[in-house]
């Protein structure tokens, strides 16, 4: 059962002013607690002597110098999880599953600097130099086959600590079949080279053991308003107005057609759908998907265009121009990156 705190029974409006140190949230008894003891007993049974460190902070991250992983405070309470997915539609590692995928992934970071695996020049020709600098964003080529797929949007390609950090989830997760899975692939090297380094460390202690809790949620005094402003500002882009003559193509701006349904209300009905189509071919954050319908319905309501003839068809049709204009905002040069997952 979940803590009781005043603040969950506050509205949205009057929960945005609290700061995030006076939540004060605990994970002792939540389920997530429960995925991390998964998580400890897929190392157990690999003989990993790794057991990260784990406390709350405002994002999902991985410190350099400590053998541990943060999460994110909106996992500790139902409450934030349901404010989290107002102010951001997202919730990241909100589920087992991809609670268990982020932590894979962390753990990835865990073990990189406790047994120093970076400055191996194994490990440096096949994942590249850990000391290159993070990027503010990348450009992934989704047909690759040198980077593994776990989670999403190629994140393996933003940096060599990510693509190894994915490569070791990977390896980790039960059932993954990888050896069958990147069969033929340049990936399979990697992946290869994980299982043999494992098997290498199997029973050895970390040289990194202990470290401090890098930002934890106890220090952080903006409110939570403050903290969703500042994350819509990463997930929302500027959309570039390219799709005019494909939604000329699709709804009609003839005078004609002025008692059909507005093109803006007939794709607000089917959002949800939308979103959850783009979502499962191109990986792309909710809120940024969001972002692109609410332009493309303006850029509707301003051409004054109407949805005419057949429902199912005007759905298919705009389902494939939004799925392509979401794929171009992987793509758009002028888009943040998400760092440090």
């Amino acid at each position: 059962m979940p803590h009781r705190y005043a603040w969950a029974r506050y509205t949205d409006a009057k929960l945005l002013q609290i700061r995030l140190k006076d939540l004060k949230v605990s994970l002792e008894r939540t389920w997530v607690m429960r995925c991390v003891n998964d998580l400890y007993a897929e190392l157990e049974a690999r003989n990993l002597r790794i057991r990260p460190r784990i406390w709350i902070s405002d994002e999902w991250f991985s410190p350099v110098g400590t053998p541990g992983i943060a999460v994110p405070f909106y996992l500790a309470h139902p409450r934030l999880k349901r404010l989290e997915r107002t102010q951001i539609i997202d919730v990241e590692g909100g589920t087992v599953s991809e609670c268990m995928q982020i932590l894979r992934h962390e753990a990835g970071h865990v073990l990189q600097h406790s047994y120093n695996l970076h400055r191996r020049r194994r490990w440096q020709q096949l994942f590249g130099h850990s000391t290159k600098k993070y990027p503010e964003h990348y450009r992934p080529n989704p047909a690759s086959k040198r980077y593994v797929q776990h989670l999403r949007l190629w994140y393996a390609q933003s940096h060599p600590d990510e693509d190894f950090a994915e490569t070791f989830a990977v390896w980790l997760t039960p059932g993954s079949a990888w050896r069958k899975r990147y069969a033929g692939m340049p990936a399979l090297k990697k992946l290869a080279y994980v299982d043999e380094l494992m098997k290498e460390l199997a029973g050895q202690p970390p040289a990194l053991k202990r470290g401090p809790m890098v930002d934890p949620i106890s220090t952080f005094t903006k409110t939570l308003g403050e903290h969703y402003e500042k994350k819509k500002k990463i997930y929302t882009i500027e959309a570039p107005k390219i799709y005019d003559k494909d939604l000329l193509r699709i709804f009609s701006d003839s005078s004609r057609s002025r008692r059909a349904p507005p093109a803006s209300a007939f794709i607000r009905s089917h959002r949800k759908h939308l979103r959850e189509v783009a979502f499962k071919w191109t990986g792309e954050h909710q809120l940024t998907l969001s972002s692109i319908l609410d332009d493309m319905i303006a850029r509707c309501r301003e051409l004054k265009l109407r949805a005419v003839g057949p429902q199912r068809k005007l759905l298919e049709d705009f389902t494939v121009l939004f799925t392509a204009q979401a794929v171009r905002s992987v793509y758009n040069p002028s888009r943040r990156m998400w760092l440090a997952l």
